[in-house]
């Protein structure tokens, strides 16, 4: 009786100590960007502000912008394989490990910034979020609109005609993301963000789809001086963890992660409104020109065209989509 007390008393002694020991281990939780200065970055700095501050700096948060961890898709390897724990690119570029993503790059859906925001909080569209890449060890921690979209090109594109024949960067390689173009008559293709403006430079490329905060922030200017707007169309960035680092890091930690995610991503909103607005200024300012396309009902109506035949092949795609119709509808002030 003695020998079995004895021996439960160690065993309590022992996971007191492991759980104590545990509660002093410092965790280090990588972020990486493609870009600096933008939402994404202030999201970064916001999350880890709160992370160490809450995790008593259990966990230290380490920002690395400006593709300091390497290129985009490097980036999205080293989040699944864990070598990266977190990281923020154009949603478009996890679609080869989870097919889901391309639904936030269907264009049409939002108003503004403020509207897609809402939305991508919305409590349905979180939900859905927390079951995309299960199988591949990946999670979407949170989806922001980095800023609408536009094209700046050698050839100014003022009209849906103006698309034809050019050949331009996408910001993923989805069939949402390509086939509109295709059918504009675009040679659409996929290039990490950090390749794209020598591509501009050398003419290998005659132009580019990103958020016009990319543009003017990495000074776009300098190449080319035209910049059209698409109708209803913003870049998404996501931030993507590892999942099994949040496991790792035990429940009181991952719910301080989570909700520290949640608190960023409503928390620079408003910045990222500013930052847009600011972005069509600075492209002014050094002499480029703003267009808006003269027939923009058109992209938009030959946009929604490709849908169906999008969705036919892909079921889950489509009811995917519709909780983000049903989200906008309920988001829409």
């Amino acid at each position: 009786m003695k020998k079995m007390l004895f021996g439960a008393v160690c065993a309590l002694a022992l996971g007191l100590a492991a759980t104590a020991a545990n509660a002093q281990q410092q965790f280090v939780m990588k972020l990486s960007s493609p870009t600096v200065n933008d939402i994404a970055h202030e999201w970064m700095k916001a999350f880890k502000s709160g992370v160490e501050q809450r995790s008593n700096n259990r966990i230290k948060v380490e920002i690395y912008p400006a593709n300091q961890l390497g290129q985009i898709p490097a980036t999205v390897e080293g989040v699944a394989m864990g070598t990266i724990e977190f990281a923020v690119p154009a949603v478009g570029f996890f679609v080869g490990l989870e097919p889901r993503f391309q639904v936030f790059d269907i264009m049409g859906l939002y108003d503004d910034m403020g509207h897609a925001a809402r939305v991508f909080a919305d409590p349905e569209v979180r939900k859905m979020l927390a079951t995309f890449g299960q199988s591949k060890g990946i999670e979407p921690l949170y989806v922001l609109p980095h800023g609408p979209l536009g094209v700046v090109s050698h050839k100014a594109i003022r009209a849906v005609a103006d698309f034809k024949g050019q050949k331009l960067r996408m910001p993923g390689g989805a069939p949402v993301q390509v086939e509109p173009f295709r059918k504009l008559g675009v040679s659409p293709l996929s290039i990490p963000l950090g390749e794209v403006l020598p591509a501009m430079q050398n003419k290998t490329i005659d132009g580019a789809i990103i958020s016009i905060a990319v543009f003017a922030g990495q000074k776009y200017y300098d190449v080319a001086k035209p910049m059209t707007m698409l109708p209803g169309s913003f870049l998404t960035v996501g931030g993507v963890v590892n999942r099994d680092f949040m496991k790792s890091i035990g429940p009181d930690l991952e719910k301080i992660v989570r909700e520290e995610s949640l608190k960023a991503q409503e928390g620079v909103v408003a910045w990222g409104i500013n930052d847009a607005n600011n972005a069509r200024d600075v492209w002014a300012k050094n002499g480029g020109e703003v267009i808006n396309m003269t027939d923009a009902k058109l992209f938009s109506d030959e946009v929604a065209s490709v849908l169906p035949a999008i969705f036919a092949n892909n079921a889950q795609l489509k009811k995917d989509y519709e909780v983000l119709v049903e989200a906008a509808k309920r988001q829409r002030k």
